[in-house]
């Protein structure tokens, strides 16, 4: 079978400054959370590998960018390092990370692979983080300056703009479960930094819109984790919608719609957990809605209804509402532990259609970590990771049968280009379409699924 995408689709792959450009302490940058973290914690980080040089991009980007060409790129998600551009997080910019990440536009542009930025990729700057990061509405002002001040310096050439990549992420992992710096486990204060990284969103919203950028589109990276009920028993169903509630619509709703979920509102107020907030904010976030989402898939969520009641004396947690339940017989990449059910990527596509006025969105990750791939070296020296085309084209096989049926859906970003630093797992697993080797001077080779994502690209499509 034949399966084609719609004509100008995008065919590419997403990183992140923090976890590429490597030059930590070079040319002006400052820590942010993550430096300061490991210099703190080392032993946090698997293998004690931290940030500091990550997949050397700051100065190997011409080899890259003319390698994303090489592996069928005609788009490409990275960001802008808050604490590159602006290393105090206020005040002034950094002329060298203006230069720097002009150069890396220019790059990019000459080689046709147009520029996705992205603001915030979990790398609060340390500066803004003994301020109280989200927490402090000093920092969502501070976050909308520094947002404008890149679409002036560079959306006369990048159209593509993104506020936030998963910003539940930094919520759950700093503010619930001690997975992340700050490492906070306190269910009020993480709503206040979800509410307030929603607030600094629809600022900067309002600030893009403000600068009328010709065909210019500012959206938001959402992971969004479909929640299926063990059964359809109304415990189970109830189970799943509250995980939906606080996992999945808590972002989605405000940044498409401009309003949070009011049976998600109500959990919070019976567990005293409503943020500071007042009614001018909420009507900011009720004008400034975004034009395009990028959602990211990479598992689903399984729950049911508690079968035990929580501890009276522990911290409350989204987990004293539901149970996280492993399906007999899934499907599982062993190396992350995260099941893999490709439906999920159609189901999230039909739920756009149907509940979010089929709002234009492309899948900005999508990938699979794999541990130890060095042993799929072949004669040639090249990855044969075969098991990652086989995953991304039943992956792809979902989200054509969505498109079929409607779905708005305009482009496939891979995670990742190339092997890059995975916050507190490091180098643990290797994502990229290009290897990249740590021990010899970052040499860059194409694997496998490099060389099959350029006929995918070419082909726009597969055959299968």
């Amino acid at each position: 079978m034949t399966y084609k995408f719609p004509e100008n689709f995008w065919w590419g792959s997403a990183a992140s400054g923090p976890q590429t450009e490597g030059a930590a302490d070079v040319d002006g940058r400052k820590p942010s959370i993550w430096d300061h973290w490991y210099k703190i914690e080392p032993g946090r980080f698997f293998n004690d590998v931290g940030p500091t040089n990550t997949s050397n991009f700051y100065y190997q980007y011409k080899e890259d960018i003319a390698l994303m060409k090489q592996t069928g790129h005609n788009s490409f998600r990275t960001s802008i390092q808050w604490s590159r551009l602006i290393p105090d997080g206020i005040g002034e910019v950094n002329p060298k990370a203006v230069d720097f990440y002009n150069r890396v536009i220019d790059e990019m542009l000459a080689n046709d692979v147009e520029p996705f930025m992205n603001l915030y990729h979990f790398d609060m700057p340390m500066s803004m983080q003994e301020k109280g990061g989200f927490e402090s509405r000093e920092v969502v002002d501070a976050y909308a300056t520094f947002a404008k001040t890149c679409f002036e310096l560079f959306g006369d050439r990048v159209k593509h703009w993104f506020t936030f990549n998963e910003p539940i992420v930094p919520v759950e992992a700093g503010y619930l479960y001690d997975m992340h710096y700050p490492n906070v486990v306190d269910f009020k204060r993480a709503t206040q930094v979800a509410y307030h990284t929603t607030l600094a969103h629809a600022l900067a919203v309002k600030e893009f819109h403000a600068l009328e950028i010709p065909e210019g589109q500012i959206g938001i990276i959402l992971n969004l984790t479909p929640s299926y009920p063990r059964s359809q028993n109304p415990a189970d169903l109830k189970a799943a919608h509250i995980a939906d509630l606080i996992f999945n619509r808590s972002f989605l709703d405000p940044v498409t719609k401009g309003e949070f979920p009011a049976d998600l509102v109500e959990i919070i107020r019976e567990h005293d957990a409503l943020p500071e907030y007042t009614e001018e904010d909420l009507a900011i976030i009720k004008n400034n809605i975004i034009d395009i989402l990028g959602v990211n898939y990479y598992q689903p969520r399984r729950v049911k209804a508690k079968e035990y009641a929580a501890h009276p004396d522990a911290p409350f947690m989204p987990e004293h509402l539901f149970d996280n339940y492993e399906m007999p017989y899934r499907k599982m990449n062993p190396y992350r532990g995260w099941e893999i059910f490709e439906r999920a990527i159609y189901d999230i596509a039909i739920n756009l259609r149907d509940n979010y006025d089929n709002i234009p969105f492309f899948i900005s990750e999508n990938g699979m970590g794999v541990e130890g791939e060095s042993r799929y070296r072949n004669a040639d020296g090249m990855i044969e990771d075969t098991y990652r085309i086989d995953f991304i084209k039943s992956h792809l096989k979902w989200l054509h049968k969505a498109i079929e049926e409607g779905a708005n859906c305009h482009g496939y970003h891979l995670w990742t280009f190339m092997d890059c630093w995975s916050w507190a797992n490091a180098y643990k697993n290797r994502y990229g379409l290009v290897e990249v080797d740590l021990d010899n001077d970052f040499k860059r080779t194409v694997k496998a699924s490099g060389h099959w994502y350029k006929e995918l690209s070419e082909n726009n499509g597969f055959e299968d």
